[in-house]
């Protein structure tokens, strides 16, 4: 039997990359979902093809988590679509980097919009939910800059920072009710498409290196010396969603390969 069989979970931000890995390892495992993101045609390429890959029910909506009554209508409807919910992964998230003293307000409060209010209001509405059907797992996807400072990367790690206190704040108004609420701070995902196609861009001009040694300085950071991986990350996030975790809340667990150990 599969580790979560039966289980009905949502994921946010579920369209590509990690997000997309997330989906497929909680289909493997036995989940019906119904994955969020702002590009439906995305979701909907995803949910199609892990469908096709596990058998499992997968939907596809459009979302934007920093509408709060989107949110509300959305996790009810998830909640009617599959027939309750056991699981939700908060995944969703935007990185923007830039020099502090001309990083534009504006900007700054959009990656605080979307990674933490927004995290904050799916997973009120999934603890909602939750509670109405017995009680569930929450994670959320956070970052090893949730627990130190990033470079030139305020909003991010301000963000993070936040996200694993909402965290903590409603494990323990959950934690009676069976409603358990944890992180998972990844590593650096250097073959993600988040960083090939982006981030190596921008801290190559960020920090004025070449995007070769933009890479090697994060590889050289690790102890285990090799990047983060999706699996790395998904398997921590199954064993969360799993009843093996049941007497875990309010954790921020790192998969960091020794990068990170608080």
């Amino acid at each position: 039997m599969a580790r979560l069989d039966g289980s009905k979970a949502v994921v946010t931000g579920g369209a590509q990359g990690l997000g997309a890995a997330i989906v497929e390892h909680l289909a493997e495992e036995g989940c019906d979902i119904v994955g969020w993101d702002v590009n439906l045609e995305a979701i909907q390429a995803t949910a199609k093809d892990v469908a096709a890959k596990t058998g499992r029910s997968v939907h596809a909506r459009t979302v934007d988590v920093t509408d709060a009554e989107a949110v509300r209508n959305a996790m009810d409807e998830a909640a009617q679509t599959l027939g309750g919910l056991d699981i939700c992964v908060a995944n969703a998230g935007i990185l923007i980097a830039g020099d502090s003293i001309e990083f534009d307000a504006a900007q700054w409060r959009k990656v605080i919009d979307v990674n933490l209010v927004g995290y904050f209001v799916t997973a009120r509405e999934a603890a909602r939910v939750m509670l109405e059907h017995g009680g569930g797992s929450i994670v959320q996807i956070n970052s090893k800059s949730g627990k130190k400072g990033s470079y030139k990367n305020s909003a991010y790690a301000s963000s993070k920072f936040g996200g694993i206190g909402v965290t903590q704040s409603l494990a323990l108004e959950f934690a009676d009710r069976g409603v358990r609420v944890n992180s998972v701070c990844p590593g650096n995902l250097l073959n993600s498409p988040l960083w090939v196609n982006s981030l190596f861009k921008q801290y190559a001009q960020t920090q004025g290196i070449p995007e070769e040694e933009v890479r090697q300085k994060y590889i050289n950071q690790v102890p285990m010396r090799r990047s983060c991986e999706y699996r790395d990350v998904t398997n921590v996030v199954v064993f969360l969603a799993s009843s093996d975790a049941g007497y875990m809340t309010g954790q921020a667990i790192n998969v960091t390969g020794g990068q990170e150990m608080r």
